[in-house]
């Protein structure tokens, strides 16, 4: 455990104390503030041209503006189903500006995934792009459900002013076609004069944003963060750089805006620092090294399937990256060989880390510099307590050295779930007087306060009464030469119960059977993490951020 009253007898790593007290406040005054400091500073580099923190925060009022000219009030949803372009950035902060709530939407959403959600939030209206894929999706949702309005940006508006007049020139199919009308607005049309005397409201304890979790059963629920909520985050992860002038820095932004890492790691967090993003539409390994040397990038936040995209990309051997301080990777486990490979072949640190949507973004962290374990999610981030809960029965504490569920108390921590009351219940415990919050993965804790997740609780597998953990089985998997990913999930067994399976790619030039891997797996586990065997797949199922996705593994074998 570790909480406000033992935390002072672990030795702490990260260069802002634990206990530091952060201050609640907004996103819209984050913003003001940078502009206040530095307006001309960059903020976003994107294919070629660059946006400035005043040129975002004009825009942002030009959209709240609009906004309200449109009858959007005061805790109205306004859904942002967009890419990593600048009209996010604006969206996102100008919507908030209008005192509405943001509610984001993958741009990978079927017809039924987006309507489902806008249905479920109550989303008013939607911000997309003139590119089809987006577009037609989003057309189809505003006729079969409550939508009122789709706001389209212009990509070519967006793009330095040559690349722009080519796209539209000798581009056109990837242009939508538009029935422009009330109901599907221009974004440029929609921006108003922001108004002398600016509309205010006392968020501090609204309600900022509603964040769909991905889930592990069921419908995905929305994660209520306030503005103190995602504020706070911003600066715990600010808190976490040792490097001297962090208004410098300079982070690579493939990761998806859209996902709340991003959102607290890129956007938020260089409101913070004043650092500037270069963002990328979406991952692709050879815009990224190139993106990483044209703009001399610091800092690159990724999940492990991005580094070992970059690990299997022929350009890496000859990329310079000598500007990168440190890559951090999060939302999944980082796998041991592609975590010492990486830093092998580029020399550059990964920081691995712990977060989730329903803590605004970000737990802990293996510190930038200095002391750090490899395999663990690191120390907490500053002013955030941990209680390790018995696996069986959450209402007590697990057992002395023994691991057990994580729950978290801190000021990132999300309000609960969007009209899900039986399911807060559920997911918050109380204890000496403190709400902390369930998150479902398998935790221990070393006498430095170091975690490391051992698992997720509904994924562990009932083999004979034994409970295994299919990251046990995966880790001894991925030290074989030849497998690059592993997932092992339980399939029903007329006498154990259950019996671990697992499912493996191999490296590029690699080869071997299953009935070669099971074999060789089954030697170095124990009797009941033994799988009934191991199947040799091109690829295996990933999440929308990249990360390798066992439930829907699990929902196409079973």
């Amino acid at each position: 455990m570790l909480t406000d009253m033992d935390v002072n007898t672990v030795a702490y790593y990260h260069p802002t104390p634990w206990n530091t007290h952060f201050e609640a406040t907004t996103l819209p005054e984050m913003l003001a503030r940078r502009v206040a400091q530095a307006p001309d500073a960059p903020f976003l580099h994107f294919l070629g041209r660059t946006y400035s923190y005043g040129d975002i925060e004009r825009e942002a009022k030009s959209f709240a503006a609009g906004l309200l000219a449109m009858g959007i009030k005061q805790g109205d949803r306004v859904g942002l189903f967009l890419p990593n372009v600048p009209i996010y950035a604006s969206a996102y902060y100008g919507a908030m500006m209008a005192g509405a709530v943001v509610v984001n939407f993958s741009p990978l959403y079927t017809v039924e995934e987006l309507s489902w959600q806008v249905e479920d939030s109550g989303t008013r209206l939607l911000v997309t792009l003139d590119v089809p894929a987006l577009y037609d999706t989003a057309a189809k949702v505003l006729e079969s459900s409550g939508l009122e309005t789709l706001v389209i940006g212009s990509l070519a508006d967006m793009l330095p002013r040559l690349k722009g007049i080519a796209m539209r020139l000798f581009k056109r199919s990837d242009i939508a076609k538009v029935e422009w009308g009330p109901d599907k607005r221009k974004w440029a049309d929609v921006l108003k004069h922001w108004p002398e005397g600016e509309p205010t409201f006392d968020q501090r304890d609204d309600l900022a944003l509603l964040q769909y979790t991905g889930g592990t059963t069921g419908r995905p629920k929305g994660a209520m963060l306030g503005h103190s909520q995602l504020t706070v985050n911003a600066q715990q992860v600010g808190a976490l750089n040792p490097f001297d002038d962090p208004s410098k820095e300079v982070i690579m932004g493939a990761l998806p805006f859209f996902h709340v890492f991003a959102n607290t790691a890129l956007l938020n967090h260089a409101l913070v620092t004043g650092a500037s993003i270069v963002m990328v539409p979406r991952f692709e390994a050879k815009q990224v090294l190139q993106s990483i040397e044209t703009y001399r990038a610091t800092a690159f936040p990724g999940v492990p399937t991005m580094f070992q995209a970059l690990l299997d990309h022929p350009d890496l051997a000859k990329a310079d990256l000598s500007s990168l301080k440190v890559c951090i990777s999060g939302g999944a486990p980082m796998p041991d060989p592609v975590h010492k490979r990486f830093e092998e072949v580029t020399g550059v640190r990964i920081a691995e880390g712990y977060g989730l949507t329903e803590s605004a973004g970000v737990v802990s962290a293996n510190p930038y510099e200095g002391t750090r374990k490899a395999g663990t999610i690191g120390q907490l981030v500053p002013e955030t307590e941990i209680i390790l809960l018995d696996k069986e029965d959450p209402t007590k504490l697990a057992p002395d050295g023994q691991p057990g569920e994580l729950a978290i108390h801190g000021p990132q921590v999300m309000r609960g779930y969007w009209h899900r009351p039986e399911t807060d219940a559920e997911v918050f415990v109380e204890r000496d007087g403190k709400r902390y919050l369930r998150t479902g993965d398998v935790a221990e804790m070393d006498s430095e306060g170091f975690l490391k997740i051992v698992d997720r609780i509904k994924d562990m597998i009932a083999v004979g009464g034994f409970k295994v953990f299919p990251s046990v089985v995966e880790e001894a998997l991925l030290k074989h030469e030849a497998v690059k990913e592993a997932l092992v999930i339980g399939v029903p067994d007329d006498y154990h119960g259950e019996m671990p399976r697992a499912f493996v790619t191999l490296h590029a030039g690699k080869d071997a059977t299953g009935e070669e891997l099971a074999k060789w797996l089954n030697k170095r586990v124990g009797k009941h993490e033994r799988v009934d065997s191991v199947v040799v797949r091109e690829e295996l199922p990933k999440t929308l951020i990249g990360k390798l996705d066992r439930k829907a593994l699990r929902a196409e074998v079973l």
